[in-house]
C-alpha cells in the first residue's frame, strides 16, 4: 500500500491569517508540499499561483462555487433550477484550476432547497445531478481535469440533515437512496485518497476506526472521463 500523502486544507487551517496567499506561505513553511482550497474565488488566480509557487506548494483540489450562501446554498450540482449557475460556476472553477495548475475539481452536489421535503424532491435532484455530471464530464475531459465527488456525512457536518447525500455507491439503490453511478457510466478508479472521517461515519462508524470505511466507501470518486456521459 502506498504511503498516505496529506494536503493542507487552507479553508480550515491558519484561520488567523487574513488571506489565502498568506495561508499558502504558512502551509509551505509548516512542511506541506500540497494544499487544497474550497473556494479560491475571492483572490485573483495569478496571486494564488504566485504564492503557491513561492511556498513550494502544489494546489491539488478546489471546489465548484457554492452558490448563494446567504440563502443557504452549499453547492449547486443537484439543485433544480440552478443548472445555468452550476455551469457558470464550473467554467470559473476550470479557469482557476488551469491557472493554478490544479488537476482536480470537487463537483459539489449541494443541499436540499430550504423549505423543501427531501423525499419529495429527491428524484428531481438526482435527475439534475446526473445531467450536470454529464455536462461536467465533457467539459473536464476537454481540459484534462478530474472531477471528484465527496461523500458528506450529515451526522457530522450538517445537523439539519439538509444535504443531498454526496456519497454515491456504485451498487443498486439502497434504502438510503444512493444514486447507482455505475448505471450511468461512472465508476470509482481507486487511485485517489479519501476523507477518512466522512467515510467512516457514512459506513455507520463500523470497523476499527476510519479503516473500516474502506469496505464500502471511497471518499472521493473521480469520474473516469472517457466513459462518462455515454
Amino acid at each position: 500500500m502506498a504511503p498516505l500523502r496529506f494536503s493542507a486544507n487552507l479553508s480550515w487551517l491558519f484561520p488567523e491569517l487574513p488571506g489565502l496567499p498568506e495561508r499558502l506561505r504558512a502551509a509551505g513553511s509548516s512542511g506541506f508540499e500540497a494544499a487544497e482550497v474550497a473556494w479560491p474565488y475571492a483572490e485573483p488566480p495569478e496571486a494564488l499561483e504566485r504564492a503557491a509557487r513561492d511556498a513550494g506548494l502544489h494546489l491539488v483540489l478546489i471546489n465548484t462555487p457554492p452558490g448563494d450562501q446567504e440563502k443557504g446554498e452549499m453547492g449547486l450540482g443537484a439543485v433544480p433550477g440552478r443548472q445555468a449557475a452550476f455551469r457558470e460556476g464550473l467554467e470559473k472553477a476550470v479557469l482557476y484550476a488551469k491557472a493554478l495548475g490544479c488537476p482536480r475539481i470537487h463537483l459539489m452536489a449541494g443541499r436540499v432547497p430550504q423549505g423543501a421535503d427531501p423525499a419529495a424532491v429527491r428524484s428531481e435532484m438526482e435527475t439534475v445531478f446526473l445531467e450536470n455530471l454529464r455536462h461536467a464530464a465533457e467539459v473536464l475531459a476537454q481540459e484534462n481535469l478530474v472531477g471528484l465527488l465527496e461523500p458528506i456525512n450529515t451526522r457530522i457536518t450538517d445537523p439539519r440533515g439538509s444535504h443531498l447525500t454526496e456519497g454515491w455507491k456504485t451498487q443498486p439503490p439502497t434504502t438510503n437512496g444512493h444514486i447507482p453511478l455505475a448505471d450511468h457510466g461512472w465508476e470509482p478508479d481507486g487511485k485517489h485518497p479519501g476523507v477518512l472521517a466522512h467515510c467512516w461515519a457514512c459506513a455507520d462508524s463500523t470497523g476499527p476506526g476510519p479503516r473500516g470505511a474502506r469496505q464500502s466507501w471511497g471518499a472521493v470518486l473521480p469520474l473516469p472521463i472517457p466513459a462518462a456521459g455515454r
